[in-house]
């Protein structure tokens, strides 16, 4: 694929976008180009609608028309997608989105080759610069906290990494934890053996186990100990050594457990603690274990922090609005109330 010079600008069925001299793209692959374009041209659409632009395509020529920054975002998304088509991924409209968001945000440090997580089952692409920034830090430090709304990705894109460094051999298991708030640890209350009264608050880490194991493997994997899952309240006593520790909703945990946690940490271990301080479900009056850490480490060498927000939300459009309602709503409360 090749920039070329503008030329004269050719016409569509397709609103046009104000602006001056267009960008021309020239794919070298023709056979990539119906799954590019989408059927009936829905990803082109879909990219015009996104960034205001018009896009006319005539044979492995695209012409991008609209204003200078608008354009340059439009090129940019479809350089990513043509790649990705290029390494064999395929594009849906959600692989659409993600690359019109990473060419828009100035905060993209990778340029149009973000970091990959390969796993056995598949490829994960981040969708969103914050997503490649966490990727890399969970790659290079040793202790990583990813802070945000729900629906940015932060425990999938843990689970896959783990899962990553697990199969190339960077640590001998994974160990997977999550406070039980809603039963208050005591577990001793509901039905059924202990994997069995922890797996619904668990649910979310299998989910992403199995989008990147196959069902057999995570199974099998889970029987012999590679793989842990355990409520939070096991973890104490314990040394964690050559292993991917996550723990999912720390926001649910005490100050005393998250001490607990955090110094399990052993020899060649990467630690993750994932979180969300708006969503905090302990009894009134109690100090969030998170909100404690991201106090007392903020600063440590070694410790890094990624704040996720809004426009990282990557489920349906609507969550990222409901997000970003929800936090103005809270800020003018805290303003009424100050």
């Amino acid at each position: 694929m090749s920039a070329s010079p503008p030329s004269a600008p050719a016409t569509s069925g397709r609103s046009r976008a104000s602006a001056g001299a267009p960008i021309f793209l020239q794919f070298d692959d023709n056979r990539l180009l119906p799954e590019l374009f989408g059927e009936h041209d829905k990803h082109l659409v879909r990219i015009e609608q996104s960034t205001g632009v018009s896009l006319i395509n005539r044979g492995n020529r695209l012409a991008i028309e609209g204003p200078e920054e608008s354009a340059d975002i439009a090129r940019q998304a479809l350089s990513r997608l043509y790649q990705r088509l290029k390494g064999g991924q395929p594009v849906d409209a959600a692989d659409v989105d993600a690359a019109v968001r990473m060419a828009s945000q100035p905060t993209n440090l990778f340029g149009e080759q973000e970091p990959i997580i390969r796993t056995r089952r598949r490829q994960i692409s981040p969708r969103t610069p914050t997503q490649s920034r966490y990727i890399e830090a969970i790659r290079t430090n040793d202790l990583v906290f990813g802070l945000g709304p729900a629906g940015t990705g932060k425990t999938y894109l843990a689970v896959c990494v783990a899962v990553a460094m697990y199969l190339n051999n960077q640590v001998e298991r994974i160990v997977l934890t999550r406070p039980a708030v809603e039963a208050g640890e005591r577990l001793g209350f509901l039905p059924g053996d202990v994997k069995e009264k922890i797996d619904p608050y668990l649910r979310p880490i299998y989910d992403a186990l199995y989008d990147t194991l196959p069902a057999d493997q995570v199974a099998r994997k889970i029987e012999s100990g590679e793989i842990e899952i355990a409520p939070l309240a096991f973890m104490r006593g314990r040394t964690l050594k050559n292993a991917f520790v996550l723990l999912d909703e720390g926001q649910n945990t005490s100050p005393m457990q998250m001490k607990m946690f955090l110094t399990r940490l052993g020899e060649n271990s990467r630690m993750i603690v994932t979180g969300d301080l708006s969503q905090i479900d302990l009894p009134a009056g109690q100090k969030s274990g998170l909100r404690d850490a991201v106090d007392t480490l903020s600063g440590v060498a070694g410790v890094d922090f990624v704040r996720f927000d809004a426009r990282d939300v990557v489920r349906h459009p609507l969550v990222a609005k409901i997000v970003e309602a929800y936090d103005a709503a809270a800020g003018q409360a805290g303003g009424k109330a100050s």
